[in-house]
């Protein structure tokens, strides 16, 4: 005879392949994106900082899983991507509080803290921005549409540049006003986030779409 599962036995939760791997992604970029950021880059006669390319593909993997999994689904991996991004941030301060081993390469001496050091404003900074833009660019994707096609990539620009607008104003506002003149610092940073939103995020987004249908399909087929 088989006995039933307890009432109070955990059930198992069965996470999709694609939505696991893209969580996995999501979480690396939330941490790079701060260190990237510490070079600015010059594409053409757009000058933003590089940690705004993988702050594209966080943005193309929310609106990606907001289509395939829901909005709410969305909505989790965003929050969840505070503990790698909060974790990062102080396991980075205790390294900074640690004696440097004299023994070190000495350009690399002077260079790490000045790379990976931050003040409190631009952690509380990058912190709101994150939040704040993420939720809006999933909130956006998602009331314009939820059906698959060629508005897809559409709906995933327009989300991407309205929120690199917001993430702009919030980050540089608590960075540096009062430190340093921010209206025109804001115009071109967020011009030229609107431009790469453009280039980069629709066929980001249709490629994961088409990436994570792939990957389920494999997963799905018997044998494996």
């Amino acid at each position: 005879m088989t006995t039933p599962p307890s009432p109070s036995a955990p059930a198992s939760v069965q996470i999709p392949l694609p939505l696991f791997l893209y969580a996995l992604l999501y979480g690396g970029m939330t941490c790079i994106a701060g260190v990237l950021g510490a070079k600015q880059v010059g594409i053409g006669p757009l000058a933003v900082e590089a940690g705004i390319f993988p702050f594209l593909l966080l943005v193309a993997l929310s609106s990606t899983v907001a289509q395939l999994y829901g909005r709410a689904t969305a909505n989790l991996l965003v929050r969840f991507g505070f503990l790698p991004l909060v974790t990062a941030i102080i396991l980075t301060w205790i390294v900074l509080q640690l004696p440097t081993d004299p023994g070190m390469y000495e350009p690399a001496k002077e260079a790490f803290p000045i790379i990976l050091g931050q003040s409190w404003r631009l952690m509380v900074a990058g912190i709101l921005a994150y939040g704040v833009s993420m939720s809006l660019n999933v909130w956006i994707f998602s009331k314009l549409g939820s059906k698959e096609g060629p508005f897809v990539a559409l709906r995933g620009a327009v989300a991407s540049m309205l929120s690199q607008i917001v993430d702009t104003l919030i980050f540089i506002t608590v960075a540096f006003y009062g430190v340093r003149p921010i209206a025109e610092l804001m115009l071109g940073q967020s011009i030229a986030k609107v431009v790469l939103s453009i280039i980069f995020v629709p066929p980001m987004i249709k490629l994961l779409v088409m990436l994570a249908h792939r990957i389920q399909a494999g997963a799905a087929q018997p044998g494996e």
